[in-house]
């Protein structure tokens, strides 16, 4: 079976799309997704999402870690399935669309998309880092000199040894300016440091709020891959539309037999 896909990319954090509005892809084969997301055997990918249909909205986005396993919500990965929507011309230039962790609205200004989080109202600061969730769970810890830092060593013993079996995302930070964060994941599901992470920025912004190192509403996130902006209202104690903003781009289009 030859299977149409579509690369994207969004500040280099890379995924693999399927469009199975025609429910024609076996998304219980943990195999062949994680074969698919193989950068010598596959595709190549973070991940691997699926658009489909939804009675109540736009569409519904289905989410792949590289490993094969169904996972939680991918802020870049949100803002590649718009895109993709739009060219697919599932939608013009706004939507909202059903994802793991419930509804998102999104919009597309040029090549960037505005896409919508969900709320946070629990942060949990403790001695070794800060843990919330902002769609998928996320681990901050500020450092000193990121260019250099071992983010996958120490990223994968704190996913492990901290988070357990589920483990977490880990992001190490340091700060640039007032409002403005240079930023490395280490990403579970893909075991690896990714160039950039959507859902971990924004898991950033709102822990450097909360640790007091900025009190902008607009926060500015480096990753290795590009520049992401998270903005968000804080009103009696917890964090509301938020937004997640920056590029994501169609790389290619092929098959590939399965």
């Amino acid at each position: 079976m030859k299977l149409p896909f579509y690369k994207y990319q969004g500040t280099g954090n890379d995924f693999v799309l399927v469009d199975n509005r025609q429910n024609i892809f076996p998304k219980n084969d943990t195999k062949l997704i994680a074969h698919l997301c193989d950068r010598r055997l596959g595709v190549g990918g973070d991940g691997m999402i699926l658009i489909e249909e939804d009675a109540d909205v736009d569409f519904k986005m289905v989410y792949f870690n590289a490993d094969g396993k169904e996972s939680t919500m991918c802020g870049n990965g949100g803002r590649c399935i718009v895109q993709f929507a739009k060219f697919l011309n599932v939608i013009s230039d706004k939507t909202t669309f059903n994802a793991v962790d419930g509804l998102h609205t999104a919009h597309i200004i040029n090549d960037e998309v505005a896409l919508g989080m969900i709320n946070v109202s629990e942060v949990k600061k403790a001695e070794k880092g800060v843990f919330l969730n902002t769609g998928s769970p996320h681990h901050i810890q500020m450092v000193k000199n990121i260019d250099v830092f071992n983010v996958f060593d120490t990223g994968r013993n704190i996913r492990n040894e901290i988070y357990g079996a589920d483990g977490a995302n880990v992001n190490f930070v340091e700060q640039i300016s007032e409002n403005e964060f240079k930023v490395r994941t280490y990403e579970r599901g893909v075991e690896d440091e990714t160039l950039s992470c959507g859902t971990g920025v924004t898991a950033v912004a709102i822990a450097m709020t909360e640790l007091e190192l900025t009190n902008e509403a607009t926060v500015t996130l480096q990753t290795l891959g590009g520049v992401l902006k998270v903005s968000f209202t804080k009103m009696d104690g917890f964090y509301k539309n938020v937004v997640l903003q920056g590029p994501a781009l169609q790389v290619f289009k092929g098959e590939i037999i399965i």
